[in-house]
């Protein structure tokens, strides 16, 4: 049965398209290492952790690819920050011939995945962005048909479905008038849309334990999680 809001569990992954198979975001995240950034695995289980990650200061195995890429671009507390991760960002490629992410996405971005409330990221975190983003970046690429680096508003309209996302049509002209410049959606924007509408989802998800679709929130409780991200 469908989730209101956003296909049930085992529905499309965030940021896969309909019809995308695993294999093809492997594919992706291996151009993304010869570019120099980090290669890429398939997709966590939607709104869970990045599978086998585990919270606190447990060492990574040695052989872990991506290990030694964030700890050159890690700060001395071995976590990163909002600039650094812009910076990473920029560095790895991963925005391919988009415009470069903006440190307001940046934070966002670390809002997502930030368990333990520090502001910064981890390296489990580190790697479940990195998944996250090549998805979303294949999503947005469907869309792109022309490589504009934008996407119209009935494209991100599809794109939002694509993502297993089910909102009424009053729910996505409110999205598009908020992350649209001139009738268009560029590619930060649209990153920025994507955290948001995960990080949102997965809140209520969270409290929704009988997947009825509604929820009971405490003010503060609602103000605590939505100017979080």
């Amino acid at each position: 049965m469908a989730y209101p809001g956003y296909g049930g569990y085992g529905a499309p992954m965030p940021g896969m398209p309909q019809g995308m198979h695993p294999h093809s975001m492997q594919m992706a995240g291996h151009h993304m290492a010869q570019m120099g950034g980090p290669p890429q695995g398939g997709y966590a289980a939607y709104g869970g952790p990045y599978q086998g990650a585990t919270y606190g200061a447990q060492q990574p195995p040695t052989n872990d690819p991506m290990w030694g890429y964030f700890t050159a671009i890690a700060g001395q507390d071995g976590e990163i920050d909002a600039d650094e991760l812009q910076r990473c960002l920029t560095q790895s490629g991963v925005s391919g011939t988009y415009s470069p992410f903006s440190l307001e996405t940046c934070k966002i971005m670390i809002a997502m995945l930030d368990r333990d409330h520090t502001g910064k990221m981890g390296f489990n975190e580190f790697k479940e962005l990195f998944t996250a983003l090549n998805g979303w970046k294949q999503n947005f690429m469907v869309f792109d048909r022309d490589r504009s680096g934008t996407v119209e508003p009935q494209e991100m309209s599809q794109a939002v479905s694509a993502m297993g996302y089910r909102i009424s049509p009053q729910a996505l002209s409110v999205i598009i008038r908020r992350y649209s410049k001139n009738g268009h959606i560029f590619f930060d924007d649209y990153v920025a849309c994507c955290v948001k509408l995960r990080s949102l989802t997965d809140v209520f998800r969270r409290r929704d334990t009988m997947q009825q679709g509604a929820v009971s929130f405490q003010y503060d409780d609602f103000i605590l999680c939505t100017m979080s991200i």
